[in-house]
């Protein structure tokens, strides 16, 4: 069932990624690169339960929280470059 599941999400993947390249906007491509992040990051979680391993859980946990972080590094550097105002 689990592989099943890492399938669907792998299938959900590559169809973000055409959002990746193809996005009309600059932040179109920061929330895709942002869900097929979350992706990977659910895939680890899985990875965990089926291998019945925490390490990936760990993993997993710092990858969101460097996730995070990125996308606000990303949306901070490109609201400065089109113009906007910092308070």
């Amino acid at each position: 069932m689990i592989e099943i599941i890492m399938l669907v999400i792998l299938v959900s993947a590559a169809a973000v990624f055409f959002r990746l390249v193809k996005g009309p906007t600059v932040f179109d491509r920061i929330a895709a690169a942002d869900a097929i992040g979350a992706m990977f990051l659910v895939i680890l979680v899985l990875l965990s339960l089926y291998f019945e391993r925490s390490v990936f859980v760990d993993v997993a946990f710092i990858f969101g929280l460097l996730l995070f972080i990125e996308v606000l590094i990303m949306a901070k550097y490109f609201e400065e470059k089109k113009g906007g105002k910092r308070n």
